[in-house]
Formats: structure tokens, sequence, C-alpha cells
């Protein structure tokens, strides 16, 4: 039996950014439609500029389509959304985020009608896509909106596995926003990826401290004693093997991270600084919805826009990552739909868990 070849919808995302530098850059390979069929949306005025400004490509020919309905296999296809009149690499505008907000939401009507699996987005400028029917801080926000679902971001890589309580808001607002029944959430949705998604059988979460030392006792701060270890208690009797909560410079600094199968950390840059310093090259994957998206875990990068300097390789990897997280969920669908029964007998105490939350320890700084 073969394996479906996946039809993965790719958007430009901003048009003055490195969107469609990485996006050609990738697809440029003849090899890649082997793996899955690419389905892009944007402006094709826009591909063939930055085309133009590419000195190591081999061929980018994509076939304009009405809609992903249309995708040919084999073939790069192209639904062409999100015109701009002029392209202005490096320069954030309005029309260059309305373009990307437009071929966002042209492939969210494909994703809804089931023509796409999976959706992979390039970059947008989170300023410039605001508009009076465009209120929201980043790609995760909108697509909870549109699919339904509680999400949360996973930044991930071959190396490590990060997942957020809050992504984009002010940091005054942090401690306000981080509740006990806040976290058991983000640890349900969490544990269920890693196993669905990630094809983790039975995955060690390690849950963040919000303060330096993990509080030290109450004297930095009770969010850690009153808050993060009560919802990892909750969660270790639901039976998920959530550990913590652990101060973030011993955690990475003293390499304890890699004992977990994923990292729960407070907020955006708490998780993001450490992932982005260990894997250079990760991806952003929104977990918890029907639907897979992922994008490289970069951003516009106006400042090298247009100049061939823009690396591709997080692109590939956000590809490539939807793939495996689409055959990782058909596994787990064929593996659960029927389960054999548990067998019943007699505990003993070497059924009882080595580690638990109130003895797990915290990594030495």
């Amino acid at each position: 039996m073969t394996e479906p070849k996946y039809k993965i919808g790719i958007t430009q995302g901003d048009p003055n950014g490195i969107g469609w530098e990485v996006i050609i850059k990738t697809l440029s390979d003849p090899r890649i439609t082997e793996f899955f069929t690419p389905v892009l949306y944007g402006s094709p005025q826009a591909a063939a500029a930055y085309r133009n400004t590419l000195t190591e490509v081999e061929q980018f020919a994509p076939t304009t389509v009405a809609s992903a309905a249309e995708a040919r296999r084999g073939r790069i296809n192209l639904v062409a959304c999100g015109q701009i009149a002029q392209v202005e690499p490096g320069k954030p505008t309005p029309e260059a985020g309305r373009a990307a907000v437009e071929a966002l939401r042209t492939a969210m009507r494909d994703l809804k009608a089931g023509e796409l699996d999976a959706l992979v987005t390039a970059p947008f400028d989170k300023e410039t896509v605001q508009s009076d029917d465009f209120r929201f801080t980043g790609h995760t926000e909108y697509l909870a909106a549109e699919l339904g679902g509680e999400s949360m971001m996973i930044m991930c890589s071959d190396v490590l596995r990060v997942g957020l309580v809050t992504k984009h808001i002010p940091v005054s607002e942090i401690a306000a926003r981080i509740t006990r029944e806040e976290i058991l959430a983000d640890l349900r949705i969490f544990n269920r990826s890693l196993i669905e998604d990630f094809g983790i059988v039975r995955p060690r979460i390690a849950v963040m401290a919000l303060n330096p030392h993990a509080g030290d006792g109450g004297l930095l701060g009770r969010e850690e004693q009153e808050i993060i270890h009560p919802a990892i208690v909750d969660a270790f009797h639901e039976g998920i093997l959530a550990f913590g909560p652990f101060a973030a410079d011993g955690l990475f600094a003293g390499g304890g991270y890699a004992k977990y199968d994923g990292i729960l950390a407070m907020y955006h840059d708490q998780g993001l600084a450490p992932f982005k310093s260990l894997s250079p090259d990760g991806v952003n994957f929104t977990a918890g919805l029907q639907a897979v998206r992922t994008s490289p875990d970069h951003g516009t990068a106006f400042d090298i826009a247009g100049k061939d300097k823009a690396n591709p390789q997080s692109m590939r990897n956000a590809i490539y990552t939807a793939i495996d997280i689409l055959r990782h969920r058909a596994q787990w669908a064929e593996w659960s739909a029927n389960p054999l029964p548990r067998a019943e007998r007699e505990k003993s105490a070497r059924d009882g868990a080595k580690e638990t939350p109130q003895n797990a320890k915290e990594p030495k700084e």
C-alpha cells in the first residue's frame, strides 16, 4: 500500500519579506513534488519578481489554478491572490499586509473545503496586517478563530519541542493570564499532541517556572507554589507525566531539557529564546486543531528581503514536519480505532511511578 501524496497549501506571507524567496528556493528542486503536491497562494507578479533576484535556482515554473481542487500532481500549483501593485523588498506597507491576509484567507477557504491536507504559512508583519476585519496578533490566533478548538503554539525540531502557555501578549499581562486551569488545559493539549502528532507513546513534559529560581520558595514570587505546581499535580493525577516547575536557566544551561519530550514555557520569549538558540532552523506548529498548520520559525526578515540571502531550511523543515504530522495522525487513527481491551490484574509496588511532581528535582544552575 503506497502512502498518500499530500496536498500542502503554502501562503506567500508578506510579499515584501523573505517569504517568496524561501518558498522558491525550497520548491526549485524538481524532486520536491515526489513527496507532496504544493499549492501556493499569492501574487504571480511577486513570485516572478523574486525569482529574478535568485542566482542559483534550478527551476520554478508554477501552474496557475483556480483553487486547490484543480491542483495537479507532480507540478507546483499557484492560486493567484494577494496581488500587490509594486513589490518593495524590505518595506512594510499596508498594501503588503492586505496581500498577505488575502492569500491566507484564500488558503483557509480551500483548507475548510477539504481540498488541502495541511497549511504552511510564510511569515507576515503583525502590524501591517491589522485592519477593521483582521484583528489577530498572529497566524495561531487566526487559525484558532477560523477552525475552532483550543490552539497551542509548539516550536519543534529534532532537538526540542516547546509549547507556550501565553503567546503574543505584552509582558506586563503575563502573570495575570497564567492560571492553574490554563496550565492544566495546555498540558492536556501538549500531551495529546506529543502522542498523536509526534508519535511519542508516553511523553514526559517539563514545566517552566515563571519567576527567577522558580520563586525561591516564595521569596521571588508565589506563582510557582500557588498556581504552577498545583496544575502539575492535577495533570499528573490525570496520567500526564508533567514535572517541575523548573527555572528556565537551570533547565537549559544544565542540559536537563534533553530528558523531556516537551517543555511548557510560561511566555513567548522564555521558550523561544532558548529554542531558537538550540534549533536555528526549527518549525512553528499550531497544535490542538483538526487541521495541520506549520510555518518557519523566523519572521519577515525585511533587512535581507530581495538580497538572495534568506536560508530556506526552516521553510523546508516546516513542509516536512507537516507531512510527518499528517502521517502520525493517520497512524494514530488506525492504531486507536480498535484498541485491545486492557487486562486487569492485581497491582504491585512496582507499578508506582518512580518520579512524581513532588520528587522531581530541578536541574542545578
